[in-house]
């Protein structure tokens, strides 16, 4: 199983996360590429970090909405998108390059992430973006979404998303952040839960029932006030229960 989290999102004075600890956890770190969090100076610290720690280094593209964090939809046009993605992935890829690593995948941010699960527009302008990037980039999203089915479509490499502290509606999508019990803070049902998706067994949804999602990789946030004792939490149960840790993107993970 794969472990990524998000990273690089601290802006010049303002900080959040603490990327360091998270690299030595996960092996997929999604580093934001200046446009809903981020600064040159935070970015290439990361790709730095995660080039010493063998992490895979993905970029996490997004609305350009650093005020809002990327978590308001935006009604951008397709073609203005796909070119902001190709900006994105761009900048990452020099600041990567240098630190002696690349960029290996696209998984998109907040609000995109959530739009392109049903917005066919937008999800094929991300989708053109990472075809004319480089075609041989993987990419990461929902099971069932608008994004990974043209990806797929296009002859990109598709990997399947969980969320390790997100709560589930009963259809597969996110609990919106801004409803009750979105968020989930207790590290020990966290890591039960997180096997029980490593093991494709159902967990349950906001409403009771049992939900399945057959995963390549399980997110595990960095920006909650928990979130590196969630994220040691469950790398420690899903190695304890013999579950390998690898990125699909290069080596296992020790």
């Amino acid at each position: 199983m794969d472990l990524n989290a998000d990273l690089a999102e601290s802006f010049g004075r303002w900080e959040l996360g603490d990327d360091e600890a998270l690299l030595n956890i996960v092996t997929s770190a999604n580093v934001a590429c200046g446009f809903h969090a981020g600064d040159p100076r935070v970015i290439r610290r990361a790709c730095a970090h995660a080039a010493r720690s063998g992490v895979a280094v993905g970029a996490q593209v997004s609305y350009r909405d650093l005020a809002g964090f990327g978590r308001r939809f935006v009604d951008v046009a397709p073609a203005e998108l796909t070119d902001e993605v190709l900006y994105q992935i761009g900048a990452l890829e020099a600041l990567a390059r240098v630190e002696g690593t690349r960029v290996r995948y696209v998984k998109p941010h907040g609000a995109l992430y959530n739009a392109i699960v049903n917005h066919r527009e937008q999800a094929a302008a991300v989708v053109e973006a990472v075809r004319r990037y480089d075609p041989g980039l993987a990419v990461l999203g929902l099971p069932g979404s608008e994004w990974l089915r043209q990806a797929e479509q296009a002859g990109l490499r598709v990997l399947v998303e969980a969320f390790a502290d997100r709560a589930y509606t009963p259809n597969g999508t996110l609990v919106p952040r801004s409803e009750p019990h979105a968020v989930l803070t207790d590290p020990e049902h966290i890591a039960e839960r997180c096997l029980r998706l490593a093991r494709a067994e159902p967990v349950e949804a906001v409403d009771g029932t049992g939900i399945t999602v057959a995963a390549d990789s399980i997110c595990v946030h960095g920006d909650t006030p928990e979130a590196i004792t969630i994220a040691r939490r469950v790398r420690q149960r899903l190695t304890s229960a013999g579950v390998p840790l690898r990125s699909p993107h290069g080596r296992e993970a020790g």
